[in-house]
């Protein structure tokens, strides 16, 4: 090995280490990453045969062994008398729902689910009624190699030092990450700070971690990074310009993503995703809108109308989400999506001026028994209500309402009064979603708050 290559070495052990690893645990990460980057090369042609012999492998996959799809994808004449795939047929199958899932439950799994390395997870539910489905090792390894090649796309390499300014469940009920998460961190050189409490003092915790470590690159809540860059402006600060700055969780709008862009000096592009589906789609540069993945998800076309996003996943077949109705609505036109009407949660805010981010909040009441919808309203800083839609015929935990409350007041605060509220019913927003959280303090008086202290 020559001295340069010495060099290289030691200055970035990480990516050789990675790969080591990642073959010595049998991933296939590294393989799917060789597809990819040999697909996104090939002609618009090459590409939709691929995608169009995945999506044919899954669905026969299905017929044979969910016991849902035996019955819908016969019914919609997708399989064929011969038993092959008609893909001309295949917007005849009904559109799958939450609704759906949770009546059918297993009969969605596949026969096979237990030796496909499964596990559980759940939905945002934008409906204000999450679902719970299962994945696996397929499945997750081509959600990682889809992320490792986006980010590599916009200038980052394996081991480049990275910031993701996200919300952990973890960090805020047993006070740190585990000591698997802050091993991966530190191999992949990623510096996680939780924005579910977003104080003063924390923001200047991470500007002194940003202006320090320099990140090539963030991944973070749109919220959480519009309130640093607010912090940033506000106080008329400088900090090291990072590669890129990757936005989710919300929809990027173009105010904030100038706002961002100028407090940080840099590119910041969106990208769009959900917990069923892993990546969907992604700003690039020099692309307009966002482009799908089309080796891991296929995206329907709405033909420049705004419709619902239908999506199905070509790689999970321990649990298949096949014309999967996500959620949201956009435009959507030959995978890319141009425009997208999705959901967003935000801040709520303490009288000391701290943020607290709502996604801890929403994750408290997901999948509680007797809870159909919730929605938590902020009237002002003393003060946290929660609607209940109570699901019928089931009984009222006081237990169970007692460690919701409790959970709220450790995020919250003590001095807040937090109360339920059972209610007949929750209403939608104008467009037909329902609100998980509302805060009702203008964020002007946020603003007073910090300028007096």
């Amino acid at each position: 090995m020559s001295l340069i290559n010495i060099r290289k070495f030691m200055i970035n052990w990480r990516k050789p280490t990675i790969f080591v690893l990642l073959y010595l645990s049998g991933s296939k990460i590294p393989r799917n990453l060789r597809i990819i980057q040999k697909l996104v090369k090939s002609s618009k042609r090459e590409i939709r045969k691929y995608q169009e012999e995945k999506l044919k492998k899954l669905l026969f996959h299905a017929y044979k062994n969910v016991p849902y799809y035996q019955r819908v994808l016969k019914e919609s004449g997708v399989i064929t008398k011969s038993g092959k795939v008609d893909l001309k047929k295949f917007s005849n199958i009904p559109i799958l729902t939450k609704d759906i899932i949770r009546e059918e439950g297993k009969n969605l799994y596949s026969k096979d689910y237990k030796r496909r390395g499964y596990y559980k997870n759940t939905s945002g539910g934008s409906t204000g009624e999450p679902v719970e489905f299962i994945q696996d090792k397929k499945y997750s390894d081509w959600n990682d190699a889809t992320k490792i090649f986006y980010f590599n796309s916009l200038g980052h390499d394996w081991g480049d030092p990275e910031i993701k300014l996200w919300g952990s469940d973890r960090d805020i009920i047993k006070g740190n990450l585990s000591l698997k998460d802050r091993a991966t961190n530190y191999l992949y050189n990623r510096r996680f700070f939780n924005c579910y409490n977003f104080s003063k003092n924390n923001m200047i915790s991470l500007l002194l971690l940003h202006n320090s470590y320099r990140p090539v690159g963030y991944w973070s809540y749109m919220e959480a990074m519009s309130e640093f860059a607010d912090f940033i402006v506000e106080n008329n600060l400088k900090v090291f310009s990072p590669k890129y700055i990757v936005s989710t969780i919300g929809p990027l709008e173009e105010n904030v993503r100038k706002k961002i862009s100028q407090a940080f000096s840099c590119s910041v592009f969106d990208q769009y995703g959900s917990r069923e589906m892993g990546f969907i789609a992604a700003e690039f540069p020099e692309n307009e809108g966002k482009l799908s993945f089309p080796w891991f998800n296929y995206v329907e076309n709405t033909n420049g109308l705004v419709k619902n996003v239908i999506v199905t996943n070509l790689v999970n077949f321990s649990m298949p989400l096949i014309r999967y109705d996500i959620g949201d609505a956009a435009i959507v036109n030959n995978g890319n999506i141009k425009r997208l009407c999705g959901r967003t949660l935000g801040f709520f805010y303490k009288k000391d001026g701290s943020l607290i981010h709502t996604h801890f909040l929403v994750q408290t009441l997901f999948f509680v028994e007797w809870i159909k919808r919730f929605q938590i309203i902020q009237p002002n800083f003393r003060s946290i209500e929660i609607k209940v839609e109570k699901k019928e015929n089931v009984l009222i935990s006081p237990r169970s309402q007692r460690e919701i409350l409790q959970k709220v007041k450790k995020l919250i605060g003590d001095e807040v009064e937090c109360k339920i509220k059972f209610v007949k019913r929750i209403h939608p927003q104008k467009n037909g979603k329902y609100a998980y959280t509302i805060c009702k303090i203008p964020k002007e008086n946020l603003k007073k708050l910090r300028e007096q202290k």
